[in-house]
């Protein structure tokens, strides 16, 4: 192996763990946000915001990782997620700006409280969904030549990522996020906050089990074929510990969630469904960064551009997973009802 075929093998780990930990790290803060229409006051809705206000912003390193990653090592992918996925881009973009300026005027405003709770719940909502979007658009697979996006007319240029699965994946993953934070409240709250959050969790669970099921069952139709992998040459045999596992994670989650000595298990077990599902869909990819047909060393930048740039994520790397650590460390335990950062 030379250092043309090692260097995309690092950099596709690089970004698919700074996607992974965005994921399971400001998934959570997204799922608040989908949840702001059970609190039962603005109180409760306090107390919710409350749990994730002192680390909330820094979880979106990851995401910025991942794309500054992706354009280093992976121009013409980058080059291609944006011009044929501009529109759930900037979706996206909009409704974490929206939602980062809701969390925040939220709690100085005297009179719009419900409007700025109303607007947070609107941004998590929208930017959960058109990640979901994106996601279901390059695992269904774009039309390619020579590595090049071909979309066919304007209209359908624009809007080639709109199909029934990029629809499912968009509604999937809400659910998703809904369960990440359903689950971190069990962990941060108690009192009546949790015992909501437990309430909304066991549901949540079933249906977010059903939904990996669902996109399971259908991503052997696509024509990205992406999970072709599973079904050749007796891999399936190898690759089955990955959905026993995710059974065994619901099984477990459904039976801890109402057990007051279990706390920390729902949060874990949410996590490991979503490094599951992840796993899961990285194995029926691999080499394809882009389905059907761009793989890491199509689409890979000059070894000399990834070299340079992976010198600095040495560097950088370890600040962003010191940082993160000790975040979450200062602000561990529980959150009272009455407690507040801001």
């Amino acid at each position: 192996m030379n250092i043309d075929t090692v260097l995309p093998v690092a950099w596709f780990a690089v970004i698919a763990f700074g996607v992974m930990m965005y994921v399971l790290l400001d998934g959570f803060v997204l799922g608040l946000g989908i949840l702001a229409p059970f609190a039962e006051d603005e109180a409760q809705l306090d107390h919710m915001m409350n749990t994730a206000a002192p680390i909330w912003d820094g979880n979106e390193t990851w995401l910025v990782l991942g794309g500054a990653g992706l354009l280093a090592a992976f121009p013409k992918v980058y080059a291609l997620v944006l011009s044929s996925l501009y529109l759930p881009v900037l979706l996206m973009l909009i409704a974490l700006v929206f939602r980062g300026v809701a969390f925040e005027f939220r709690f100085k405003a005297k009179t719009l409280r419900r409007a700025w709770g109303l607007a947070f719940w609107l941004g998590s909502v929208f930017a959960a969904f058109a990640q979901g979007l994106i996601l279901g658009a390059i695992v269904e697979g774009m039309p390619l030549q020579s590595g090049k996006y071909v979309g066919g007319s304007l209209l359908e240029s624009m809007f080639g990522w709109f199909s029934p699965f990029s629809m499912l994946t968009g509604i999937a993953l809400l659910s998703g996020y809904a369960l990440l934070g359903a689950s971190w409240l069990i962990l941060k709250t108690d009192g009546r906050t949790q015992n909501v959050a437990r309430m909304i969790a066991r549901p949540l669970s079933l249906n977010v089990f059903g939904f990996i099921a669902l996109v399971s069952a259908w991503l052997p139709f696509l024509d990205s074929r992406v999970m072709a992998r599973w079904f050749e040459s007796g891999h399936l045999i190898w690759l089955a510990p990955v959905p026993l596992l995710v059974l065994a994670a619901t099984w477990m989650l459904w039976r801890t969630i109402p057990r007051d000595d279990r706390e920390a298990w729902p949060f874990m077990l949410s996590l490991a469904l979503f490094l599951l599902g992840f796993i899961g869909l990285l194995l029926g990819m691999w080499p394809h960064i882009v389905p059907p047909s761009l793989t890491i060393w199509d689409a890979a930048a000059p070894p000399a551009t990834q070299g340079f740039a992976l010198a600095g994520l040495i560097v950088l790397l370890p600040v962003i997973l010191g940082y993160t650590w000790w975040s979450y460390r200062v602000f561990r335990g529980k959150i009272a009802a009455d407690a507040g950062y801001h």
